[in-house]
C-alpha cells in the first residue's frame, strides 16, 4: 500500500517585531503569498491529504491554513502538535510512527532544521528546505511504522523559486 508523507517548511516569516517570541513570529508577505502557490501545486501533484498536522507555532500554523484552503481541506481539521516544534529527526520518526494505518496521505508543516534533516535520511539529495519547501516520499508499506524503516519508492523537492 503506498503511503506518502509531506514535509512542509513554513513560510518566510516576519522579523519586523523582534520583540516577539519565535512562536508568535508571523508570516512575512513573502510567506503569505508563497503558501498559497505551494498549496495549488500540492493540489495538483496529489489532492487532498487525510491529516495535516502543524507546529504551534504562528507561522507555521498560518502556512498550514493557507495551504489547507487551495487544498480544500478543512482549516479546523489540522491538527496541531507539539513535537512540530523544536524537535529532532527521532521525534519525527517517532511521530510517523504513531500515524493511524488507514490515513494513506500526511501532511507535517513545521521548521528547519528538522525538517530537512529529516527529508535527508530518506533522499541523500536534498539537502535543504527553503522557506514554504515541500518534499513528498512515497513508500510502499503496509504501515506506517513500517514506513518509517524503508527508503521511499520516490522523493520529490519543491519550492516557490522551483517554478
Amino acid at each position: 500500500m503506498n503511503r506518502t508523507l509531506i514535509l512542509m517548511r513554513h513560510g518566510k516569516s516576519s522579523w519586523q517585531d523582534e520583540a516577539l517570541p519565535d512562536r508568535a513570529r508571523p508570516l512575512a508577505e513573502r510567506g503569505l503569498r508563497d503558501a498559497p502557490l505551494m498549496g495549488r501545486r500540492l493540489a495538483h501533484a496529489v489532492g487532498v491529504p487525510d491529516l495535516i498536522l502543524s507546529s504551534p507555532a504562528c507561522r507555521a500554523l498560518s502556512t498550514a491554513r493557507l495551504v489547507a484552503h487551495e487544498l480544500g481541506y478543512p482549516a479546523n481539521g489540522i491538527v496541531i502538535d507539539e513535537r512540530l516544534y523544536g524537535s529532532d529527526v527521532g521525534t519525527l520518526l517517532a511521530l510517523m510512527d504513531e500515524l493511524e494505518d488507514d490515513l494513506r496521505c500526511v501532511m507535517l508543516v513545521g521548521h528547519d532544521p528538522e525538517f530537512t534533516d529529516l527529508a535527508h535520511c530518506f533522499s541523500g539529495k536534498i539537502t535543504r528546505m527553503p522557506t514554504c519547501a515541500v518534499a513528498r516520499f512515497t513508500f510502499d508499506a503496509p504501515s506506517w511504522s513500517a514506513a518509517v524503516s524503508q527508503t521511499p519508492v520516490t522523493a520529490v523537492l519543491d519550492y516557490p523559486k522551483k517554478g
